[in-house]
């Protein structure tokens, strides 16, 4: 009978959690997303960087900053 009572305790939590989710959507979700993309492209930039400092082969150094162009073209648009 306790487990039975733990699993509806379990539920009645996850259900409540849902319900509460849409209001805590609003600007926070956007801007968590916002700073992830952030920081996912700053971390690109900063790997093509580390990348170009070694790279020896004219046409990878090539692509590698049409690569910075783009990453740092993403970042300007935040």
């Amino acid at each position: 009978m306790a487990r039975g009572f733990e699993s509806k305790s379990v539920a009645d939590q996850q259900e409540e959690s849902q319900r509460e989710r849409p209001e805590r959507e609003g600007g926070e979700s956007r801007d968590t997303a916002r700073l992830a993309k952030k920081r996912t492209l700053e971390l690109a930039r900063a790997d093509v960087l580390k990348k170009l400092e070694t790279v020896t082969a004219a046409a990878h150094k090539e692509m590698l900053k049409r690569a910075l162009a783009a990453v740092e073209k993403d970042l300007a648009a935040l």
